[in-house]
């Protein structure tokens, strides 16, 4: 799925899914969330907004993060980031394609079960 970093000012504040994201890919009964940002792996909390009309994550280490990237320059001035599912409530979290379709970041593994491999190569819809 294709997600946006949040932003106040010049201060990234964490991502927007969106809601037709939220319906998809989050049971509303789930409170947190796994992310992996390159070596790293975080949990973020999900609060009873994110289910009305605010579909944000906010996080202090993954707008940290996110900071880091776009100073870098590895969000190649964008603020699209695919979020890919890679387990139980557990996502990738890393920059999008040109074409605004997910794809895996340079640093995840191809390896594990047949269904995971394919959504990293991106042959499944999102």
């Amino acid at each position: 799925m294709v997600v946006r970093s949040k932003c106040n000012g010049h201060r990234i504040t964490g991502l927007y899914v969106g809601v037709n994201n939220v319906r998809r890919y989050f049971p509303k009964n789930v409170e947190t969330i796994d992310l992996e940002l390159d070596h790293l792996r975080i949990q973020c909390g999900l609060t009873p907004h994110f289910w009305k009309g605010e579909p944000e994550i906010h996080d202090q280490r993954l707008s940290a993060w996110l900071e880091l990237k776009q100073f870098q320059g590895k969000l190649h001035g964008s603020s699209m980031l695919a979020m890919i599912p890679s387990g139980n409530n557990s996502f990738i979290l890393g920059p999008a394609s040109l074409d605004g379709h997910g794809r895996a970041p340079r640093s995840a593994s191809t390896t594990g079960a047949p269904e995971k491999q394919a959504m990293l190569a991106g042959a499944l819809p999102n």
